[in-house]
Formats: C-alpha cells, structure tokens, sequence
C-alpha cells in the first residue's frame, strides 16, 4: 500500500484535475472577453467599406447584426453585470456544492457558462447580450467557489500547495487567451467566436462530465465507501487505504500544528468529516470558526483591496502613453506577464511556505503602488509604466494564487464550502466597490489637476498595507 504522503496522479487525475480548472479559466475569460471587442461591439469600428461609422454601420450577418449600437456608459453596464451575476453564483454555491458534490457543483457551473455564452454569442440586440453576461458571472461564481475545494480534496498531500497555484493560473491563463482571439477576431465579422469559444468549452466540459469522478472527501461524508474507494483507485491507482482516509487528508492544515492558533479553531479544524455541512448563516454566528473566516475574508480583502483591476485598466492609458496605438498589444502584454509570474509560487509555496509568500507578495505590490503613483504626481510615465508592471509581478507570485489555495486548507471540512461562498462572495463585491469607486475618488483627490492623479495609488496602497498586516497577524500557516 502507497502511503496517503506518497501518492500521486494517475494519467486519469491529473485529466481531472484539467476539467476542473476549466472552470476557472472561463472566470478569467469572461473578465476580459469584451475587451478586445468592445469597438466592434459597439459599432464604433463597422464593416470596412460600408462607409459607416456609429449605430449606422450595423449590417446583417448570417442573420444576426454585425454590431449592437451602445453608449460607453450602456457598455460599462454590461461589463460589470458579469460582477453582479458572480455575486449571485458564489452566494448560492454552497448549497450547491453539498448537495450536489464538487462534480455537481462544476457541472452547474458549466451548465449556466453554455447559457450565457451561448445567448452572448448569437445575440442581436442589448438584452440578451445583459442578460447573457448575468448568467456568465452566475457560472463563473460557481465555478470560482467550488474550483479550488475540489482541487484541494484531490491532490496528493505533497503537492496539494502547488496545485492550488493552479487556480489562478488558469485564471489568467483565461485573461489572456480572450485578449489574444481579441486581437485577430475583433472585427465585425468574427467578434462572436470569442463568446462562442466559451460556450463551445462549456460544452466540452458537460460531455465529458460522465466521465469524472467525485471528490472522495465528499463522498466519504455522505457515507458512499464503494464511490469512495473507486475514486481513489482511479485518481491515485491505489485502493483506499481504512487507517487514513482521503477526507482526513483534505484536512491536514499547516494551522493546527501552531501552538499560536487558539484552542477553539483547532476544535473547530479537527470536527469530524461525517458531521453535517453548515450553513452561511450558521458559519456567521459559530464563535469557533472566527479565526478561519477572518484568514479567508482578509484573504480575499488583500487580493481585491490591492486595486487589481483597477491598475489593470489604467494601465493600458498610461503605457499608451509612451507607445501610441498600441493600446491592444499593452493589454496582451501585461496579462503575459501576469501568466508568466504565476509559474514561480506553483514550485515556490511549498518550500517556503503561503506565509512567506504572501509577505514578499504584498510588500512588492505596495511598492509598485507608490511608484505608480510617484510616477503619475510628477509625469514620469517610464516610471509609472514599470510600477505597473512590477505591481502585476508581485501581484502574480502570491496575493493572486494564494488566498484560492488558503480557503480549503484553513476550513473545516463541515464548513469548507459556507466559508468558500462568504469569502469568494467578498471577493465579488470588493472587486465592485473598486470598480466603482476607482475614477470618482482619483478625480476627487486630483482636483482636476492631471499631475495629482496618481493620489488614488497612494489610497490603495494604504488599504492594502492594512489588510496584509491584519491578515499576517491571524495566520501562521
């Protein structure tokens, strides 16, 4: 018999572990799918030769418009309703995921993607296109929720850290594939190939759904010992073995062996795996799992919190700045750079540890922040163009990946999928305030003087220094 320490993949798990990450690269996919395509969307660029330009350049294409005529505004709408229907997704998602199981869980997430993409894809006026990207976010908050816990669940011990990277790998793995079909397929003719790439992936994942196994933690919890030991044998090529179970693996957590994590959460890590899911509401009121939900909420406050996203739409008008025209190809740049600093923390989370990680992490993304700003308050755009880039960098190796591999290992098993749905929940509604917030507040502390806009950096970079410290002062792992 292979000790639990020693398993690895068979050729059949690491198949599953792919599907799995699918639904995390739609996640990214779907952040940045109308990007590239917003001018062809819009009818801002029209059929070359039509003589058109505006909601007058729209033609018939195989039946369907070559473009939907829409304001920056009405498409500013349609961009962030992907945030609300996330918000959604990840709020019900655990109820799907004990239920249903991990695999039921994917699946629906999937289910929802063909949904949205699809209507997205053939869409020929604004509401199915809203409506479309509502069901796009629902999927992907599903997806986002129940990814890195069926990840966890099935990883041999030793790797666990290192296939938690995965997640967010494949998250912008999502982003910059979308910005690369941008490039060659923004035109009023093949704008929907991107969409329909989606929904044909989605597809893909519910054909071949029959063929994947559940997560044998969950399948030990509902009691099912021959699905179990099926699971394991396909997963790893060993039976199960009756001293340690693959549920006790999944809740091996580097916290319990801490002196400095308090008494009642290793209470709380060490609950039976057979013990009854719990609730969300039930998970906010349980004195015993405050340190655990505090991890994952600040976990999640850190990634969002840091302005992410709003650097990475800044980004593109500051770098075109030096490089004119060349807006497109910065985006795919940048999102290049962000896949390639995701490689290091998948062999470096092991060695030194997510603490480790995340404090060099932070600490190079607030720098970067204040050089982003410094560069901005005094017009050096060569120095706010590489802040920008070493604040994707440090990003990337540990605020990104870690917090996705920190929710499953710091939760109990009866509450791993309550706290993945309060704290991606979180996630989604941080990621809107910051969208929100980020242009008025910017304006409001340059007073409408441009060389003053690089003040909202300094914001951001405060809040994130906050939350870290908070963050590292609670977790040990």
């Amino acid at each position: 018999m292979i000790p639990d320490n020693s398993r690895t993949f068979t050729n059949y798990g690491w198949g599953v572990c792919l599907w799995i990450l699918i639904v995390s690269f739609q996640y990214g996919f779907h952040i940045s799918a109308l990007n590239q395509i917003q001018a062809v969307l819009t009818c801002k660029v029209t059929d070359p030769g039509s003589g058109d330009s505006g909601s007058g350049g729209a033609r018939v294409h195989y039946g369907l418009p070559t473009c939907i005529p829409m304001s920056d505004a009405t498409f500013s709408i349609l961009t962030s309703v992907y945030t609300i229907g996330g918000l959604l997704g990840s709020l019900f998602a655990n109820v799907i995921m004990d239920r249903w199981g991990r695999k039921g869980a994917v699946r629906a997430s999937a289910i929802t993607v063909v949904g949205g993409a699809g209507m997205m894809g053939v869409a020929g006026s604004l509401t199915p296109l809203v409506i479309g990207r509502i069901f796009a976010g629902v999927g992907a908050g599903i997806g986002i929720c129940v990814g890195p816990i069926f990840l966890s669940e099935i990883a041999p011990p030793r790797i666990k850290g290192a296939i938690g990277v995965l997640t967010q790998f494949s998250i912008v793995m999502g982003i910059m594939v979308t910005q690369a079909m941008g490039l060659k397929l923004a035109t009023p003719h093949e704008w929907r190939i991107v969409l329909l790439f989606s929904f044909a992936l989605a597809a893909a994942m519910l054909l071949a759904g029959p063929l994947i196994v559940e997560s044998p933690t969950w399948l030990a919890r509902h009691n099912m010992t021959e699905q179990k030991s099926l699971a394991t044998r396909w997963l790893y090529g060993v039976r199960d073995t009756p001293s340690r179970s693959v549920s006790e693996d999944a809740t091996v957590d580097p916290l319990l062996g801490d002196p400095d994590f308090d008494a009642e959460t290793q209470r709380a890590r060490g609950a039976s795996s057979s013990g009854a899911a719990i609730s969300v509401p039930h998970l906010l009121g349980a004195r015993e799992l405050r340190k655990p939900l505090t991890i994952v909420c600040f976990s999640m406050l850190v990634q969002q919190l840091s302005g992410v996203n709003a650097v990475l739409y800044y980004s593109n008008d500051i770098l075109s700045k030096a490089l004119p025209d060349m807006g497109p190809y910065i985006s795919l740049g940048i999102t290049i750079v962000n896949v390639l600093m995701t490689f290091p923390p998948i062999f470096l989370i092991e060695k030194i540890g997510r603490r480790q990680l995340l404090t060099y992490s932070a600490s190079g993304a607030v720098i970067s922040l204040v050089g982003v700003g410094l560069g901005l308050d005094v017009n050096w755009v060569g120095l706010a163009s590489f802040a920008i880039i070493a604040f994707i960098a440090s990003f990337a190796i540990g605020v990104g990946p870690v917090p996705f591999v920190m929710i499953p290992e710091v939760s109990p098993v009866h509450a791993v999928s309550a706290l993945s749905s309060v704290g991606l929940s979180l996630n989604w509604v941080a990621n809107f305030i910051v969208g929100l917030v980020f242009l008025p507040l910017r304006n409001m502390l340059a007073g409408g003087d441009p060389l003053k806009e690089g003040r909202v950096f300094y914001v951001f970079s405060l809040v994130m220094l906050f939350c870290t410290f908070v963050l590292l002062k609670v977790y040990r792992g």
